[in-house]
């Protein structure tokens, strides 16, 4: 009882510090006075995209007793992420994986293959079918929500009011008191190449080859291309990555970053870093990609049998008539809002990748429910600073709050704690020894400023320090924390030591 009572103080303190009232919250039958009655044609809340912005928010917002509209011109819930990104990815990942570990890794541990081979249609269905029930399964979090589902291309006739060009061909106007955007984004062009999904493909098409390409080049050395990459490369691509910048994944803390390139690079992967692409021919049987410098010089001639296009997303924001009703962008389509999500026409809001923010399912998710809270009259928060972000190859590599490198340019005092995985008895014990995890504490309070991972499962392993984060923990504290052994989880525990000297296996 008195470490509930401990916990719920803390907690209230935690609120107090952002400004945030600790009084009840009013039920949702008192605040839907004023909202569209469950008779009438108006909707409370109407959400253009059944992404993972829209469909959250349309389930919460009914949950919180709002009638809701939610339209999706796919005529498949789950948007990029769920239909051709973030899911079937990870199912590629996954089973190209048991490919290779049944390759490579199997004999090591004793279990011998005669022969391993490469069923590619049975890979691509076992995808195909993971896909088909993950959307099926949102349609039944729609109907047990009582979530209206219409299948159709949204744009606004007003404020209040969508036009609706639905799935089977007719038109219909659907109206609401709060109409939420959420349409998510759309691979990114770059001029001169042409996508025709077949030798020349987005993230989309690079999901469904019907053949393992000899030779692939990937531009784009972020998240997206170095993970398509990582499939494909595993199943026997000479792979090649094109990219403008200086280094692979920018954004990335650079000690983990120099790591993590060493290991894709030990898988044969290779860079062509500071590389402009300048032409592309696809009228042979392959596809021919013209390279230079990007600070200028000679060019050069790469040739492979599909290229990936992966040089970023755009927000989606275009055939919304946005411009209609007055709704502010800025230079590149980006919805312009306030913390509470509402643009600067009343009644409007928008979510996710159509506003300025971290481009992932997991922050549009939060936006939707910080959202429909707001509108509900309750109390939404989202910290743009404390979502976490993970590259899913193999290794992965996750992160949550400041890079070295920004704590340096911002004139902060720290400490790094570090604790290698060769250094953890589990990750010995089951051969999964490479990298490492990086803390980042403030050098007076020791509060914890940021977390990188580099191992097997630092997508799951990230959200200790996730958490840590975002309640103001120091390394102290997760030092103190008594972590299950032998687990992988124990390096976080040894590099929060680490952070004031004093790690035990090291």
């Amino acid at each position: 009882m008195a470490m509930a009572m401990a916990n719920l103080a803390r907690r209230k303190a935690y609120l107090l510090t952002r400004n945030i009232s600790t009084a009840p919250l009013r039920s949702s039958s008192s605040l839907s006075r004023g909202f569209a009655s469950s008779g009438s044609d108006e909707n409370d809340v109407v959400i253009i995209g059944g992404g993972p912005g829209g469909y959250v928010a349309a389930i919460k917002a009914a949950q919180l007793g709002l009638k809701t509209t939610c339209i999706e011109k796919r005529g498949a819930l789950g948007g990029t992420c769920l239909n051709v990104g973030c899911i079937p990815s990870k199912a590629l990942l996954h089973s190209s994986h048991m490919y290779h570990e049944a390759k490579h890794v199997f004999a090591n541990h004793g279990v011998k293959v005669s022969s391993v081979e490469v069923d590619l249609p049975a890979m691509l269905a076992q995808k195909d079918t993971a896909v088909k029930n993950l959307t099926r399964g949102i349609e039944g979090l729609f109907k047990k929500n009582k979530v209206n589902y219409v299948k159709g291309y949204g744009k606004f006739l007003s404020p209040s009011e969508v036009s609706v060009e639905t799935t089977d061909g007719e038109t219909t106007v659907v109206k609401g008191k709060h109409i939420i955007v959420a349409t998510g984004s759309d691979v990114k062009s770059l001029p001169g190449i042409t996508i025709d999904e077949k030798k020349i493909v987005s993230s989309t098409g690079a999901l469904s080859l019907t053949e393992i390409p000899k030779k692939l080049i990937v531009i784009g050395a972020g998240y997206i291309g170095l993970e398509m990459g990582s499939v494909w490369g595993r199943l026997g691509s000479e792979v090649t990555v094109v990219e403008f910048a200086s280094d692979i994944v920018p954004s990335m803390d650079g000690e983990i970053r120099k790591q993590f390139q060493r290991s894709l690079e030990k898988q044969k992967m290779k860079f062509m870093l500071k590389t402009k692409v300048v032409g592309v021919d696809s009228s042979g049987d392959g596809v021919k990609l013209i390279v230079e410098p990007a600070e200028g010089g000679d060019q050069t001639t790469l040739e492979a049998d599909v290229v990936l296009v992966s040089a970023g997303r755009s927000p989606f924001t275009s055939g919304l008539d946005l411009d209609k009703i007055g709704v502010e962008t800025d230079k590149i389509g980006r919805i312009l809002v306030n913390e509470r999500f509402s643009t600067n026409v009343s009644g409007v809001y928008a979510i996710g990748d159509v506003i300025p923010g971290p481009m992932l399912a997991h922050k549009a998710e939060e936006d939707g429910v910080a959202c429909v809270e707001f509108i509900a009259g309750k109390h939404g928060h989202v910290d743009y600073d404390k979502v976490p972000g993970v590259v899913y190859t193999y290794p992965e590599v996750a992160s949550v709050g400041k890079t070295e490198e920004q704590l340096k340019k911002d004139g902060v005092s720290y400490r790094v704690g570090k604790f290698p995985f060769m250094a953890n008895s589990r990750a010995k014990a089951i051969d999964t020894a490479e990298g490492l995890v990086k803390i980042l504490a403030d050098k007076e309070t020791d509060k914890i400023l940021g977390v990188h991972i580099m191992s097997p499962n630092a997508g799951e392993l990230i959200h200790e320090a996730v958490l840590a984060i975002n309640y103001d923990a120091s390394s102290e504290d997760i030092a103190r924390v008594c972590h299950a052994h032998p687990t992988m989880s124990e390096a976080i525990k040894e590099a929060a030591m680490a952070t004031y000297d004093k790690p035990i296996h090291m």
